[in-house]
């Protein structure tokens, strides 16, 4: 089958209840649409550094290589599905479908939960941002708190509260919301002007400091954790910031959520994931050493900046911002947030669209809009959010959030050499050489080690906290397949996979794909139990 023919002639059209997404975008619009990505380093790169201390620029620098090396994975499973959109999740859950019911619906369903909170916290540091420059610390605004709920079951602290920022990150999804609202081509558009004017600004904080002379080699020594040295507890601190990076710095896979909407998936695929990858190791490696070597180990450790909210303010320093200036870096600097929210946005709907289509998901998530966008998709994913700006603490919806999205790492990284093995017969677009994708098996294991060694890093609850996030999806998962659909899966799902009989074949794996899952388990739980115990 001619993959490049169907993207040059497959227009669709679509109306309100039908299930159509519309070829209307190249890999340069899925390139400004994942341009929001960047910005994401700006949501925990105070938490690492006040973690990690002096090493928390490597964290940054090896999360986001383990990342690129990881997409050229995802760029070959994408193309064998020129007609699903929803990204990496929905291609990996296709491998792992013969070998067990449960096993594809929890990759998508660890994809959505690991990408949707990108719109919580990206709204609520850049409401910080606004407050920062409209009132005072001290002002009744800035402080205003009413607590709705305590959580102190699942974390100490944690509680449900209505803030100003709340309110602020409220308003910024439902702008969001309404820019998406007219489909991903409009949506790109507005993401290539946004992305021009507000990337500059994360650019220049790469790079100036090294010319000015503000990154100062004294703030990178000694070369050892906060622990004071490189022992079990040192090392388990490194461990817990590359993992957190991790959620940020492998965003931009999400490039790859838009096959379905490509004018020519077979090159527009690989396109995307590259150029937004290479854009990525720049951001990644640049930004957080710059920001380190400009602040120092004390300065880092301070609560505004492990918050994030003096974030902001000290990247405006940096490129020598005072007064009009720095609020205009700053306003700059929430145009790049609102990118990231609108990326995120634009990735997770469509991951919910997609699983909605091919039977894991309810129903209702399936329909789309006029415009072409999965609107019922899009309004879930800002409910829940509204939800989770509720809680005190987002660093721990983070690190929670990026339970999951290992979970769904490790899953697709395997499906990889399962689509090999099972899927020879599909033609590949582009198809990954032989040492990338033994890297990326290898990297599935990496990330694996990483989730046991730092999720408890980031509070004694975290990894709990997440298993029981993950294994939501049973409930959902069994009312969708089992009572509604009377166990079988709809036709949408198995179509791509060009299947003569229409169902699926008998795997030719045999064990292996379980011996991968029960190693993967077990290098979890040896780890957080030689880090935590």
């Amino acid at each position: 089958m001619d993959l490049t023919s169907i993207g040059q002639t497959d227009r669709e059209t679509s109306g309100p209840g039908q299930s159509n997404l519309l070829r209307t975008i190249s890999w340069k619009h899925a390139f400004w649409v994942a341009s929001g990505v960047p910005a994401l380093v700006l949501f925990s790169i105070g938490g690492i550094a006040a973690l990690v201390g002096p090493p928390s620029w490597l964290c940054w620098t090896l999360s986001v290589s383990f990342g690129f090396v990881q997409a050229f994975v995802y760029a070959e499973i994408a193309g064998l599905f020129p007609g699903k959109s929803g990204g990496a999740s929905v291609y990996g859950a296709a491998a792992w479908v013969r070998y067990g019911k449960i096993i594809a619906p929890l990759s998508l369903w660890s994809n959505w939960l690991a990408w949707t909170p990108v719109l919580t916290v990206g709204s609520s540091v850049a409401a910080g941002y606004i407050l920062t420059m409209l009132f005072p610390p001290d002002s009744a605004v800035a402080t205003y708190r009413l607590t709705l709920l305590r959580l102190d079951f699942v974390k100490a602290g944690l509680e449900m509260r209505v803030t100003a920022s709340s309110l602020i990150a409220t308003s910024l999804l439902l702008a969001t919301f309404c820019v998406q609202h007219r489909g991903i081509l409009g949506a790109a558009r507005v993401q290539m002007v946004i992305g021009i004017v507000a990337l500059t600004p994360l650019l220049l904080i790469g790079i100036v400091p090294f010319f000015t002379g503000d990154v100062v080699a004294a703030n990178f020594v000694p070369f050892v954790p906060l622990s004071g040295a490189w022992d079990r507890t040192g090392w388990a601190l490194f461990f817990g910031g590359v993992y957190l990076a991790a959620w940020s710095s492998y965003a931009f896979e999400t490039a790859v959520c838009y096959t379905r909407e490509f004018r020519r998936p077979s090159e527009d695929t690989y396109k995307a994931i590259f150029w937004s990858g290479i854009l990525c190791l720049a951001a990644y490696s640049l930004v957080p050493l710059a920001f380190q070597g400009y602040l120092g180990v004390e300065r880092m450790s301070a609560p505004d900046i492990v918050d994030g909210s003096g974030v902001g303010a000290v990247m405006a320093a940096m490129v020598g911002g005072n007064g009009v200036l720095a609020k205009i870096i700053l306003l700059l600097l929430i145009l790049a947030l609102l990118l990231a929210i609108s990326t995120s946005m634009a990735g997770s709907s469509r991951t919910l669209y997609q699983g909605s289509l091919d039977g894991w998901l309810p129903r209702f998530l399936g329909r789309v809009n006029h415009n072409g966008a999965p609107t019922n998709a899009m309004w879930t994913d800002l409910g829940f959010n509204v939800v989770l700006l509720l809680l005190s603490d987002s660093m721990f919806v983070l690190a929670v959030s990026n339970i999951c999205y290992l979970v769904f790492i490790f899953l697709n990284l395997n499906a990889g050499w399962i689509h090999r093995i099972d899927n020879a017969h599909i033609e590949r677009p582009f198809r990954c050489s032989n040492w990338l994708m033994a890297s990326g098996v290898g990297l599935a294991f990496v990330n694996a080690f990483l989730l046991g060694a730092g999720a408890n890093v980031w509070g004694e609850g975290t990894l709990t906290s997440g298993i029981v996030v993950l294994l939501l999806i049973l409930p959902i998962f069994w009312f969708r397949h089992y009572v509604l659909d009377k166990g079988k899966f709809p036709a949408e799902m198995l179509k791509d996979l060009r299947l003569a009989s229409g169902a699926l074949e008998k795997p030719r794996a045999g064990v292996l794909p379980y011996l991968a899952l029960a190693s993967g388990v077990a290098i979890v739980f040896a780890a957080n139990l030689y880090f935590h115990s």
